[in-house]
């Protein structure tokens, strides 16, 4: 790929959208995993923006469902490629610090078995309350199967997950938002400080038991990354590093110039529609959750595909806002294969698909060693000090 002058970069992240196993997936239980592709065999999938981009070059979406749906059939508009995580794990914190520039050498710490006796008392001694729970276990399953005892007695929910990640649900009826965001302050410092343990997510619900469904007030506590990240860089050099999403929590708020949180992918998209306007260069980052904490981890096939088409309509509203020296960047940080019997994110590679400034259409990255490339990338169009991890997509300026 040649270098052209870049002066903005809109990354966004479509976390969870993987596209198929990982050499080492048999580790981590994840042995055949191909979120795209399994989506793609079960619903026709209509995004032909994303295919556009080149998606059907890196992803198995032409077969099963799909084959129904005409291929694209020109050049990409764009360079596209794949990334394989080289860091161990396969959570949302490893995933996006990869992709801006940090290789872990070890996992975030995981309890497949809950926490310890003496965490748990420890935590319950500090907010004041018993808690119920502490088991490994899908989200929206043990609000459904706590959610009644949790309403009489007041005691948060604690759970766990395949991630490293201590996660408290409650109800806002019967805990308020700051309270339940103190019991998080009080997990982190016991097992994000004390144990390393990734994040701790707040985890709020409404509703009666039978219907009951989690809220936006969702909070995530992350460790502030090991290392400086390309994040960090821009924003020491005076560029503007805009965080949508969850991306603040994802990165402890360190490296952004500004921060907004969202509702929903929509809500996700909307904003960045804005920024376009206000940002006028830097870096805008992007993570929408929807794929993963609606789709992905309830297993729920059909709603994922439908994500997807969202997302691709969006996108196709999102091009033509676009303007020379734009570099707009889609890709994932790990997979969560709606397919399998497992409702817990999944081991895979990542699509890559760049259009604008600097990416050649039709261009083939290939399979990438690292999602650090994409930080390497970042830091070498906007002729910031090299990272220590990755390779660019393009060569030195």
């Amino acid at each position: 790929m040649s270098f052209v002058p870049t002066t903005r970069v809109i990354v966004i992240v479509m976390d969870s959208v993987g596209c198929g196993e990982l050499p080492d997936s048999a580790v981590y239980g994840d042995e055949g995993a191909d979120t795209l592709g399994h989506i793609a065999d079960a619903v026709p999938l209509k995004v032909p923006t994303l295919r556009s981009l080149g998606l059907d070059r890196v992803a198995r979406i032409n077969d099963g469902a799909s084959a129904t749906i005409p291929r694209h059939g020109g050049t990409p508009r764009g360079a596209f490629g794949r990334m394989a995580e080289a860091s161990p794990g396969k959570d949302s914190v490893t995933g996006h610090w990869e992709l801006m520039g940090i290789v872990l050498d070890k996992p975030f710490p995981t309890f497949p078995h809950g926490f310890s006796a003496e965490i748990i008392a420890e935590f319950e001694r500090r907010i004041g309350r018993a808690s119920i729970g502490n088991v490994v276990a899908s989200g929206t399953e043990i609000i459904d199967r706590l959610g009644p005892e949790h309403m009489r007695t007041g005691a948060p929910i604690v759970y766990t997950s395949a991630d490293s990640v201590f996660q408290i649900a409650a109800h806002e009826g019967v805990v308020s938002i700051p309270e339940l965001y103190r019991y998080c302050e009080v997990a982190f410092d016991l097992v994000g400080r004390g144990l390393g343990v990734g994040r701790v997510i707040a985890r709020p619900f409404v509703g009666e038991p039978g219907n009951f469904s989690r809220t936006s007030n969702r909070h995530d506590y992350a460790l502030d990354p090991f290392s400086n990240t390309v994040l960090d860089r821009l924003k020491a050099v005076g560029h503007p590093v805009v965080g949508i999403g969850k991306i603040e929590d994802l990165f402890a708020g360190r490296g952004l110039t500004k921060a907004i949180h969202t509702t929903s992918d929509d809500h996700g998209m909307d904003v960045l529609l804005q920024e376009l306007h206000t940002t006028d260069r830097g870096l805008i980052f992007v993570n929408l959750v929807d794929f993963d904490t609606k789709y992905g981890h309830r297993n729920d096939v059909e709603g994922y595909a439908a994500n997807l088409e969202r997302f691709d309509a969006r996108l196709t509203q999102l091009l033509p806002a676009l303007r020379d020296g734009d570099l707009l960047v889609v890709t994932a940080d790990h997979g969560n294969d709606p397919g399998t019997p497992s409702t817990d994110h999944s081991r895979e590679h990542v699509p890559v698909l760049l259009c604008g400034a600097g990416a050649i259409s039709g261009h083939d990255l290939g399979t990438r060693k690292s999602f650090a490339d994409l930080g390497q990338t970042v830091a070498t169009i906007f002729g910031i000090e090299p990272m220590a991890q990755g390779t660019t997509f393009f060569p030195a300026r």
